[in-house]
């Protein structure tokens, strides 16, 4: 048995069913003087530490107490978009950017997702089973308990195999619980650049299935954009997957107005992300549909853009919004949520409260895992995390530091700084 107990703040996010959305986005259900009592990897109970249903605690029970410390626990961070397997970086290529080269530009001269799918083709499965070992410790380390982790820089049936092995290695050995998706629509391999056809068949015919078939992914998800998938390449594909029997996500709506957004709608797809070029059209068509808006805003702040997803809008029409950090070698390097806290107030002017529940029960909606995760509530698997402040808004607001001292996955301590402070 586990007792947390007089913790500044506990933020349940109890009441209202997912998704959160409008107003509900900004209610945490907050216990002040907190505490959480975890049986079997369960919560048993969370209320004011008054009231802690166990009072003789002794050498049966492990006790984190927050007395004196000023913590805040809350609900694991769900990182709901990450691209974690990848063989080596593209430091070059931010330095490029640095000086003035185009996301764009450099894509088109060879770089780009290009560069990520030459590194990986080379590299052998242990190789990005230990690079992934590292990013899933770190994922832990600044408070995210659930990340949703795609393939997509091998663009052939054997180097996307050879992710989504490495994928289900990772699962099996690490305490980050992983949700795999199959990304072989990122971009067109350089051999099929003069045959778009056959690759989309490929992914259709070939990669689909087998990828269905060995259960290496749960989702399915193309990069519908300006340059990469057209609507009707990424409907063909989306369709194959679901009658594949897996769920669908989208790129949508990132460097272009590119009708993503609205196929996500049509095809009842589970989230459309990015969005930074959504029309009003787009929002109406997703909040009919219930379509979660995964939104990156540490993509657009890496690349020194000046236009982020529209997400007042967004939440003013009824849409679910996630937030999630985009972790890649390409365009976005954080795999700190609480930096995309920050960003998400500063940039795209939604409260700390709000970003809170899209970076927990929003982000388990978005995966189909809001029934178990994102909330501190009695019965659901025990993800929580202890952040080194005294009020949930001091968390964005001191942007740039890791706050996270303590991470609990599904009842066990598996971070814990707490000894040094």
């Amino acid at each position: 048995m586990l007792v947390i107990k007089n913790i500044a703040q506990v933020l349940t996010l109890q009441g209202n069913p997912p998704p959160r959305v409008r107003s509900a986005m900004a209610e945490l259900g907050i216990i002040e003087n907190g505490a959480i009592l975890i049986r079997a990897g369960r919560i048993a109970w969370a209320g004011p530490t008054r009231d802690l249903p166990v009072r003789d605690l002794d050498r049966r029970h492990q006790i984190i107490d927050g007395a004196g410390l000023d913590l805040v626990a809350l609900p694991g961070f769900v990182d709901s978009h990450t691209h974690p397997i990848f063989a080596g970086t593209r430091a070059l290529e931010y330095e490029l950017r640095s000086q003035g080269k185009t996301y764009q530009e450099i894509a088109a001269g060879g770089g780009g997702i290009q560069t990520s799918v030459r590194q990986l083709r080379n590299a052998a499965v242990d190789q990005l089973v230990t690079r992934g070992e590292r990013y899933f410790e770190l994922f832990l380390g600044h408070g995210t308990t659930t990340v949703e982790a795609k393939s997509g820089y091998g663009l052939s049936l054997e180097a996307e195999m050879k992710m989504l092995e490495a994928l289900a290695i990772l699962r099996k050995q690490s305490r980050l619980q992983v949700i795999p998706t199959f990304l072989g629509a990122h971009a067109f391999p350089e051999e099929h650049r003069e045959s778009r056809d056959d690759y989309v068949r490929e992914i259709m015919r070939v990669m689909i299935p087998r990828v269905a078939k060995e259960k290496l992914a749960v989702y399915c998800d193309v990069f519908c954009d300006d340059g990469y998938f057209t609507v009707d390449e990424a409907r063909a594909i989306l369709e194959a997957a679901k009658n594949a029997g897996l769920g669908l996500r989208i790129h949508a709506e990132e460097l272009a107005h590119s009708g993503g957004a609205r196929l996500a709608a049509e095809m009842g797809a589970s989230s459309a992300d990015h969005l930074e070029w959504v029309d009003d059209r787009d929002i109406a068509a997703m909040s009919k549909a219930g379509t979660v808006a995964t939104l990156l805003p540490g993509t657009a702040f890496n690349l020194g853009l000046t236009r982020y997803p529209p997400a007042r809008k967004l939440i003013a029409a009824g849409v679910p919004v996630a937030l999630a950090t985009d972790f890649n070698p390409g365009s976005c390097f954080t795999l700190n949520m609480q930096l995309i806290l920050s960003i998400a107030c500063s940039q795209m002017h939604m409260t700390p409260a709000e970003t809170i529940t899209a970076t927990t029960i929003n982000g388990a909606y978005s995966l189909g895992l809001s029934g178990d995760l994102g909330s501190i509530e009695k019965g659901k698997q025990a993800d929580i995390v202890l952040m080194d402040v005294g009020d949930y808004r001091e968390i964005p607001y001191f942007f740039g530091v890791n706050h996270c001292l303590v991470a609990i996955k599904k009842g066990s301590v598996v971070i814990n700084r707490l000894e040094n402070t």
